[in-house]
């Protein structure tokens, strides 16, 4: 009897000992946190910029001078006095139709003109001396009048078989040669005057009354990527497209070296006008359907951070930079890396770049 009572008395104390134990380990996983740890994000503040006002637009470079030089009459090409590539002067010979008709009809009425002036010459004495009628002295004037507008003619005519360069330029590649039966119209060559080229550019007629001649603008082409060109704003068209809505401007380049005629340019317009607007790191912003976002970085009530999204409206970018204008203050800390791993409720660190 007395061995049960101390079997008994050891199970119990076991028991105890056992749950007591068991009791410490419960209350010590209790106390543990099981809340994930903080993420860790960069960050930056919203900052006050001052940022001037630009328009961007595209256009392709043409020469303030520039013609397809063609024929205003047909014929055969007797001869050629240029070469591919040349520099020629204004009014240089360039291209000679077969002019034999015209040159033959030249000297017949060089002929009937030398003849027209000898009567109205005998007829212009024999007048003063009354011995015509006034008839024949009126008909000896117009046949003098029609002699000199007939070889004014074929002058003209022969002036139209020989081509010559209206300014002064670099002649393209030629597109005739001798033998060739050349129609009204046809394409000799190119002519370009590169000394001074210029782009014509469309912008939103909502701007139209920020623009005005004179306005700096600066362009990039894809031969020099790395390269800034400047420009002014020579004309602004005097009406607006319907069918676009824009306005056709027309800028003179100051710098022209290195650059051909039809090259494709990107053209930013400085307007001279200076905007306070608030900026953040163009990292920070987020875009989705629902609109462009960024997450706030605020304390929470227990102590640390999170970060809240809102929606933002955002403007142009600049340098890395992105204006908001609207839904955010200037100070406030915003998120610029790390936003993938972000949730409501969402604990965080803030660290740089570099500690991602």
């Amino acid at each position: 009897m007395r061995a049960y009572i101390y079997v008994t008395i050891l199970l119990i104390v076991i028991f105890g000992a056992i749950a007591g134990y068991l009791y410490q380990r419960f209350s010590a996983f209790a106390a543990m946190d099981f809340s994930p740890p903080p993420v860790t994000i960069a960050a930056a503040e919203a900052t006050v910029s001052d940022w001037t006002k630009h328009l961007d637009a595209v256009g392709t470079l043409k020469a303030v001078r520039g013609v397809e030089l063609t024929s205003e009459t047909s014929g055969e090409v007797t001869s050629i006095h240029f070469d591919s590539g040349d520099k020629v002067k204004a009014g240089q010979l360039l291209v000679v139709l077969n002019d034999h008709v015209e040159q033959a009809s030249r000297q017949n009425q060089i002929a009937a003109l030398e003849l027209a002036e000898v009567l109205f010459s005998r007829d212009s004495t024999l007048i003063a001396q009354k011995s015509i009628p006034q008839s024949q002295y009126d008909r000896s004037k117009a046949d003098l009048a029609r002699a000199r507008a007939q070889l004014d003619e074929t002058e003209a005519r022969l002036e139209n078989k020989r081509i010559t360069a209206p300014f002064g330029g670099n002649i393209g590649i030629r597109h005739v040669d001798v033998g060739d039966y050349l129609s009204t119209g046809t394409i000799i060559a190119s002519l370009q005057d590169t000394s001074e080229l210029e782009i014509d550019l469309t912008v939103p007629a909502r701007y139209a009354s920020e623009l005005k001649e004179g306005l700096t603008a600066s362009l990039t082409v894809d031969a020099y990527p790395a390269r800034l060109f400047t420009a002014n704003i020579a004309a602004i068209d005097t009406r607006v497209d319907s069918n676009t809505r824009t306005i056709l401007l027309r800028a003179r380049l100051n710098e022209i070296d290195g650059l051909y005629p039809g090259m494709f340019a990107s053209i930013r317009i400085d307007l001279g006008v200076s905007q306070t607007i608030i900026t953040v790191p163009e990292t920070a912003l987020t875009y989705s359907l629902q609109g462009d976002r960024v997450y706030i970085v605020q304390p929470l009530d227990e102590g640390g951070l999170t970060a809240v999204t809102r929606i933002v409206e955002s403007g142009e970018v600049r340098d890395g930079r992105v204006s908001i204008l609207s839904g955010l203050e200037a100070g406030e800390q915003v998120a610029t890396a790390g936003q993938n791993k972000l949730y409501r409720g969402v604990k965080i660190l803030v660290a740089d770049d570099r500690g991602l």
